[in-house]
């Protein structure tokens, strides 16, 4: 009677951050059992893990739960009775398929489990309430705790908008104004590819230094398993159990080294990535000083070009002013021709009389 397991697997174990809502913490410092408990007095499914005597896990599976997988060796599920999101790092999609399909399994004994007690109470007509997921359960022996890191990469994102430029609008300078326009469309072009690369170096220093502590934990995962396959080694009245164990512990030594190699390639990557981005940075650099010269020689050329528009203005107010002396002096040289005319008249006159 009791509690009895029903399947175990091995997982790194998460709880969702309470102050964030949004990274992982984990709870386990390198892999430990998970199981599956049915409970047949009460016909409840738990999942329950324990690291050393600490209950790390302890979950009732109801009809509403979910398990989603959010990559290919990492899933969750949320429980509301414990009002947290418990994560799961597998060593290998396989293992992480076979746990979600015994959840879905549990899951769906759990329904069935739940719509016979309901149909029990409506022939008994006796009220019943649920059992609260605190109920305190039955001991349990702990379990030797060996395994390997798994994947979390916590999203980051960084968003930029770059700076608009102003424009020049000097029409006696329209070449100088298309270097400027040819400029601030590379400067714009180079920002927006800044701002993409910023956030992505962002991230990959991120993930760079989680990936450094997991490589940590796998050297040191591996010394110890090191140290274990020589002290099985040692035991030779147990010499069958210490060759299969031994060969579990090589396998997984030889897992933990693929992983480590995978790892520093993606660091290389990374790395050049970061030069990458280094490199068009100094190109946005030099682009934005080139812009800041040519907008100097603009403003320069205003000035001149505002320096001859007040030379034209002052000209074109003296020719007027010339034009209006010359006007009024026509005016008296034909009073005064006239005058002459009429002289000469009065005078031809007079030399006709006499």
């Amino acid at each position: 009677m009791g509690e009895q397991p029903i399947f175990s697997t091995r997982a790194h174990v998460f709880q969702i951050d309470p102050n964030t809502k949004k990274n992982w913490v984990p709870t386990s410092k390198h892999a430990v059992t998970v199981s599956y408990f049915y409970d047949s007095t009460r016909n409840v499914y738990r999942i329950i893990s324990l690291d050393g005597s600490k209950a790390i896990i302890n979950s009732t599976i109801t009809p509403n739960m979910t398990f989603t997988k959010t990559s290919q060796k990492f899933g969750q599920w949320a429980d509301s009775r414990a009002n947290t999101v418990y994560g799961l790092g597998f060593s290998s999609e396989h293992h992480l398929s076979k746990f979600a399909e015994k959840f879905q399994e549990f899951k769906e004994a759990a329904r069935l489990a739940k719509e016979k007690s309901q149909e029990k109470m409506e022939l008994t007509s006796t009220p019943s309430q649920e059992s609260a997921g605190g109920d305190l359960q039955s001991p349990l022996t702990p379990e030797s705790i060996n395994g390997t890191d798994d994947e979390r990469t916590p999203d980051m994102t960084q968003n930029s908008e770059p700076r608009a430029e102003p424009t020049q609008n000097a029409l006696p300078f329209s070449h100088s104004s298309a270097i400027s326009k040819h400029w601030e469309a590379e400067l714009a072009t180079l920002k927006g590819n800044n701002a993409k690369l910023t956030a992505a170096l962002l991230e990959s220093t991120a993930n760079v230094k989680q990936w450094k502590q997991q490589l940590a934990a796998y050297q040191e995962e591996a010394e110890r398993l090191h140290k274990r396959v020589t002290e099985l080694e040692c035991v030779s009245s147990q010499a069958n159990a210490v060759h299969t164990h031994k060969t579990e512990l090589n396998q997984t030594i030889q897992e933990l080294e693929e992983t480590l190699k995978v790892k520093e390639e993606e660091i290389e990557r990374l790395k050049q990535e970061i030069d990458n981005a280094r490199e068009l940075q100094e190109q946005r650099d030099s682009l934005t000083q080139k812009l800041q010269e040519v907008e100097i020689r603009n403003k320069d050329l205003e000035g001149q070009l505002s320096d001859l528009e007040q030379r034209l203005e002052k000209s074109q107010n003296e020719q007027e002013a010339f034009r209006n002396n010359l006007k009024t002096l026509l005016e008296i040289l034909d009073g005064k021709i006239f005058e002459l005319t009429e002289l000469r008249d009065n005078l031809a006159k007079l030399l006709e009389c006499s």
